[in-house]
């Protein structure tokens, strides 16, 4: 039996997680779940899966975590040292799906236990790709991409030689503003971008899929995961999202990993691997479907893609910067003191001016400056919002 473990239970992935799991009865031994502040949730499913241990992030609801879990024996946790302990907890696979940098620690910790670690958390390779990957190799760990495009990549590179590879392609939605007229993205709202036209997700992606911000953080997590060379790294705006991403090689040929919209499929690629087994997943109909489109993206409308090239050339901790400072960034326009366009703004200044102050490409990356830097990129996006 597989002993595994859900970092971020909660949320639309580990729930999808959860759903693989329960139904493949007697397989897996749950170690560890956590989830933020559905506790109602992260209790029912520590619960139906015999959990050992439930955490929850936020400490002031503890004695509700306790309460829910009265009388079954599952110990109950709270903050952000019992999150890395659930990380450290003795396991097989780990889902880290834990939402934005806060992943990273419980992540790390997974994999010097040398378990495979499923990785949803994009933020953890954008921040810290060269310390995850080297983390798991010092404890001969695996990362597994769960992202659907980078899954399917992924999957496309099975047997091939990375020498021949000259193309990746991973592809966008849009988006809830996919079509909407750039004069009317300033005014845009949070309820409105919070609204997918395809993929089940929680609200802060969502959000972030609106702006392209979440294909950014893609654009460099492919670069870390795959260690190709940003300029062969492509976005194509694909609004039936179908095809989740395509491998082109130098003879022409694209490869093309085409699904339904379910992340099911990447999750349970991730966790049968190197198995590939049968899915409770919609089978597609491409005759019903009758056409996919494509079109490029425009970087006017979505600048965040831009930036994302500029820090992949800048290297170093411009990616810890860009994550922290688009995470206050969404922060402040979901608190509506920000309006749609003006996040790009904010991380680009943001950008800036720690490139000027602070050698991002120089300094040393551990987790402690990792997080120094997540830090001043906060501090310097709460400062920049609060002038404008």
């Amino acid at each position: 039996m597989r002993k595994v473990s859900i970092l971020g239970a909660t949320g639309s992935i580990g729930q999808n997680t959860i759903d693989l799991i329960k139904r493949a009865s007697g397989e897996y031994d749950v170690v560890a779940l956590t989830g933020a502040r559905n506790i109602k949730q992260l209790a029912e499913d520590a619960r139906d899966l015999h959990a050992d241990l439930a955490v929850t992030a936020d400490p002031l609801l503890l004695d509700d975590l306790r309460d829910a879990l009265a009388g079954s024996g599952i110990d109950a946790a709270a903050g952000s040292e019992a999150l890395v302990e659930a990380g450290a907890r003795d396991a097989d696979w780990v889902m880290s799906a834990i939402v934005g940098a806060a992943g990273l620690a419980p992540g790390l910790e997974a994999l010097k236990q040398g378990a495979s670690l499923a990785l949803a958390n994009k933020e953890s390779m954008v921040c810290a790709g060269a310390l995850v990957k080297a983390t798991a190799t010092q404890h001969q760990a695996r990362v597994l991409p769960v992202d659907s495009e980078h899954s399917a990549v992924f999957q496309g590179l099975i047997g091939e030689d990375m020498k021949a590879v000259e193309r990746i392609i991973i592809t966008a939605s849009g988006g809830a503003f996919r079509d909407w007229p750039m004069e009317k993205l300033a005014g845009a709202t949070p309820a409105q971008a919070a609204t997918h036209p395809n993929w089940d997700m929680g609200k802060r992606i969502t959000i972030d899929s609106a702006s392209m911000f979440n294909k950014a953080l893609e654009v460099i997590e492919t670069r870390e995961f795959f260690e190709v060379d940003p300029s062969i790294i492509e976005v194509l705006v694909h609004p039936q999202s179908m095809i989740h991403a395509l491998v082109g090689f130098n003879d022409g040929a694209l490869m093309a990993h085409v699904g339904p919209p379910d992340m099911r499929h990447a999750i349970g690629f991730a966790l049968h691997w190197p198995e590939r087994r049968k899915l409770p997943v919609e089978r597609l109909d491409l005759a019903a479907l009758s056409q996919l489109t494509f079109r490029a993206p425009d970087e006017i409308r979505w600048p965040a893609l831009r930036l994302a090239r500029e820090v992949m050339e800048a290297g170093g901790h411009s990616g810890a910067v860009f994550n922290a400072a688009k995470e206050r960034a969404l922060d402040h326009f979901i608190a509506q003191k920000i309006g749609f366009m003006q996040m790009a703004e904010v991380v680009e200044e943001v950008l800036t001016r720690l490139s000027a102050q602070s050698g991002l490409t120089n300094a040393e990356m551990t987790l402690d400056s990792v997080l120094e830097m997540d830090h001043l990129a906060r501090k310097c996006a709460d400062e920049i919002i609060a002038g404008m």
